[in-house]
């Protein structure tokens, strides 16, 4: 069996596997899964019945920070991990302030016990984490997240960008970090 990406066009989590896929040129077949309608199909890939799975090497992975970890280091090529330790580090923490501390409190699998108050705890949460974010990014910060080579930091940092702008109508010009090196990203 070849490399398999179940994933879901609207799923942020799945969109970072599908960016790093793309910039590693790895060749996969794609199957559409709404955790919604299914959640059967996703149930017999993925015990959480949550999109991404990623099929390779005759493995099965889920989460998609364990899933562009596992490809940045069976893939070297093109990196996307600088070499220095604590660079490496700060792409980490990045990673992680999205991934862990922002995108499963804005999920929408989540947002629906907020009832009329979804949309104003979202935008609390993406604050919070993006103020952390603009914060490292002041010290971090070349063209990119963390120097002038795109890394996971940037993999994590444009889907969460997009949810903010267009699920949650946010005004993101308290972070001018976060804007300028997602205009740099969106160039590429």
């Amino acid at each position: 069996m070849g490399t398999v990406l179940y994933s879901y066009w609207k799923s942020s989590c799945a969109w970072r596997v599908r960016i790093v896929l793309a910039y590693k040129r790895i060749a996969y077949e794609y199957i559409s899964a709404d955790w919604v309608k299914d959640s059967q199909l996703l149930g017999t890939v993925n015990p959480m019945k949550q999109v991404p799975v990623l099929i390779i090497d005759g493995q099965t992975l889920t989460q998609s920070a364990a899933i562009v970890e596992y490809l940045e280091e069976t893939r070297p090529e093109p990196p996307l991990l600088p070499r220095n330790a604590l660079e490496q580090a700060h792409v980490r923490e990045i990673v992680q302030i999205i991934t862990a501390g922002v995108q499963p409190l804005q999920n929408f699998a989540i947002l629906h016990e907020f009832g009329d108050s979804k949309v104003a705890w979202a935008r609390a949460v993406i604050t919070k984490g993006f103020t952390a974010v603009e914060k490292i990014l002041k010290e971090t910060a070349g063209r990119y997240a963390v120097g002038d080579s795109g890394t996971l930091a940037d993999v994590a940092l444009v889907p969460q960008v997009a949810n903010a702008r267009h699920h949650f109508e946010m005004d993101l010009s308290p972070f001018p970090t976060i804007l300028r090196i997602d205009s740099a990203l969106a160039s590429l």
